[in-house]
This record gives C-alpha cells, structure tokens and sequence, in this order.
C-alpha cells in the first residue's frame, strides 16, 4: 500500500510539473539560416560548444560553396576560364565532344553537297566528275571531315576543282578548324601547365606556436618548399577569420583581420631555400593582444596563412594556402629544428618538420604582460624624481612659513612703535 501511495505522488507530481512547464506552445519566429547560425551565445549556453567550421581548409581549398547565383550567362562570356576551371574529367569530355561535333557538322554538309549535285546517283560512272572524288556515303563524307580539318592527307578521297561550293566549304572549315584547334589545345595547355600542383610541394607546419621570442609574446608557425626549385618572388601573408559585432550591433560573420608578419620590416618577403619560421609578434596593433592561455581555447577564430610566388621553371604565379584553428594553436611550444650543417652542404630533416617540444612561457595575455613590466619599472622611474619633488615642496613651504613669520614680527614691532609714540 505504502508504495502505491508512493508511485501515486510521484505520478501526481510529474503531472504537475508537466502541466505548469508547458501549459502554451510558444513559436519563435522562423529565422534565415545565417541569422539561426550566428544567435547570442548566451541564448545557447546550455548547447555544447559547437565545432568551429573551418573558412579555408589545411590543404589550401576554399571551404565556400556559391549558391543562388542566377546571373550564369557570366560564365559563358569567359568562357576560356569557365572550360579551364572545369575538373578533368568533364575537360576531356568536352575536348572530345568539341572535336567530334565540329566533324559530324562538315561531314553531314559534304554529304549535303554530293547528294544535291547527284554524285550519289553517279558512284562509278567514270564519265560523272563529282565534287568530292571516291565519296560515296555519309561514313565516307565524315572520313573525308576529319583529313580535311587534321590535314592527315590519305590522297584517296579529294576535292576537284568542278565544285565551286567545295571550294568554299574547304577554305571555311579550314578556318574554323585551326581556331577549334588554338582554342581547345590552348585550354589543355594552360590547365596542364597551371601551377596548383607546384603548391602541393609548399608545406605548412601542422600546428601554430605561441612562445617568447627575444622578451616578446609571438605566434608562430613554419612554410617548406619540398623542390629544389625555388619560389621566386615568395611571399607570405595572414588574415585572422573571426566574427564580430559593431558598436551599432551590426554583426559581421567571417570577419577578415591582417595579422602583421613583417609587413613594415620586410620579413614577409622569403627566401625560400630551407624551412622557415615566420613570427607575429604580439603587440597592440595585433588582434591577440588580449588573449591568454586560458581564454585561447574559448575563442572562435581562424588564422588563414598565405604564400605566394613566381613558379621559377614557368614563370607563372602560385600561390598555397593553409589554416589554423584554436585546437591546433599550442601555448608555450617552439618548433624543433631541422637544419642541421654536414660536410659541406645544409641538410633539412623534414622528419622533424611539425614537431614542436614544450617551452617556458607566460600564461598572460601580451597586455597583461606589458602592465605588469610598466608596473614593475614604476618604482625604478619615481624614487629619485618623487623624492626631487618632496624636497623641494618642503623648501617651498620652509620659505612660505619663515616669511609669514617675518611679517608677523614686522608687524609687531610696527605697532610697538606706534604705540610708545602716542
């Protein structure tokens, strides 16, 4: 019995909570995608921590796709870099379909021409001279397209000089086929010779540092070129990604900010023989000034890197890309070396490349690292000026005091006077 009544007060409750939690169904209002996505944190502060969505990814690739995009006859007025940006796949298949299309059309219009002059009603008749010598069927006339535009040249089917229409057609399908040919072969040129495979051999360390360089808080990460043929012209570029909101509370998704690497110094112009360390300092021009150790983790940012150059072999520009994200920013880590000197030349471990080894560095912000140096040189910087001051406000008030002291006295003794002569 005790523990029906038990069950009972337990199902009583559960009733009531149920009925006072959700007496009303309340419907939020329906919201584009992007303003879903972007809400207050603190509307969701119950949510997991969502994964950070990558704006460019570690091998160099846009992670944007376009949608919506209702003005596509704009791909068709560059219709050279539209065929060029195509895969390969649906290239070849274009360059065949182009060059099969372009023979089909001349061959049906030489079949055209030997039917209407009746060279089809004269096959043999050797008295009959036909506008295209041995061309009997459409196979044949499509045969016949192909050496004329290719310029194979079997010397069995040939044009006499009876037909003035052939004449014509040969010269225009002459034409047309040699700018068939400079077009198509000039889109299999430049999308072979592009220089986006040069770019797979430009590699970026795995992880970005932040450590201590010469008393500075800096962020770090290392570039390597895996050809002996340089990059000419290398440079190196890098743009924090993060959301933001104005003062006016406009919100601005994937926020783009210049992260300094050596702009105003020239560091950011390589030399690219060997792996190179490229720094960032710290300071409060840079976008992590405020950031600590433990709030580094917290935050939802990118740091896109890009190295850019001249292809030395080609001549043409390349350019790698790769990103960084706040899991793959290590706090207090340096990059171990991979330089080493043998007999006679440098030789680069790559093996070593991404490994990092653990080093002594503050948990404070750059910020919070400057206060407490301005704090820790006040001292220094106000004992001999303070205690200057002092003295000299003491001799200033001496001097007031022995004045006021003197006037007093004349004074007294101005009234001695008046008084014994009265």
């Amino acid at each position: 019995v005790c523990l029906f009544l038990m069950a009972a007060n337990v199902l009583e409750e559960d009733s009531m909570e149920q009925d006072i939690e959700s007496p009303v169904t309340i419907h939020q209002p329906k919201l584009p995608k992007q303003a879903r996505e972007d809400l207050p944190k603190n509307i969701n502060k119950e949510c997991s921590k969502r994964k950070i969505q990558r704006y460019v990814r570690k091998d160099g690739k846009c992670n944007v796709h376009h949608g919506n995009v209702r003005e596509t006859y704009r791909y068709l007025t560059d219709i050279f870099t539209t065929l060029v940006d195509l895969k390969w796949r649906f290239n070849l298949l274009i360059f065949v379909m182009v060059y099969t299309v372009t023979w089909l059309f001349f061959g049906m219009i030489w079949w055209l021409i030997a039917y209407l002059r009746g060279d089809m009603d004269h096959i043999g008749d050797s008295t009959w001279t036909p506008c295209v010598s041995n061309l009997n069927g459409f196979v044949s006339a499509f045969l016949f397209s192909i050496e004329t535009e290719t310029t194979i040249g079997y010397g069995y089917r040939v044009i006499t000089d009876k037909c003035p229409e052939g004449i014509i057609l040969l010269l225009v399908q002459s034409v047309l086929g040699s700018i068939v040919n400079a077009f198509m072969v000039g889109c299999m040129f430049v999308k072979i010779s592009q220089p986006k495979k040069r770019a797979e051999t430009l590699v970026f360390s795995t992880n970005a540092v932040i450590s201590m360089r010469d008393g500075k808080l800096c962020l770090m990460f290392r570039v390597g070129d895996l050809r002996n043929s340089h990059i000419v012209e290398a440079s190196i570029r890098a743009k924090l990604i993060k959301s933001k909101q104005t003062k006016e509370g406009e919100f601005i998704p994937l926020n783009q900010t210049d992260i300094n690497v050596g702009y105003y110094t020239g560091d950011d112009r390589l030399f690219l023989v060997s792996p190179l360390i490229i720094s960032h300092e710290i300071n409060q021009q840079s976008p992590f000034w405020e950031i600590s150790k433990a709030q580094l983790p917290k935050e939802e940012l990118e740091i896109v890197v890009i190295l850019e150059g001249m292809v030395e072999a080609t001549g043409m520009t390349c350019q790698a890309r790769s990103s960084y994200i706040t899991s793959e920013i290590l706090w207090g880590y340096r990059f171990t070396p991979v330089l080493t000197l043998e007999d006679g030349f440098y030789e680069v471990d790559y093996n070593s490349f991404h490994e990092t080894y653990e080093t002594n560095t503050p948990v404070y912000s750059a910020k919070e690292l400057a206060e407490m140096a301005s704090r820790a040189e006040l001292p220094l910087t106000w004992s001999v000026s303070s205690k200057l001051d002092q003295h000299a406000e003491l001799e200033t008030e001496e001097e007031e005091k022995n004045q006021e002291d003197q006037n007093e006295r004349n004074g007294d003794v101005a009234n001695l006077e008046n008084e014994s002569k009265v």
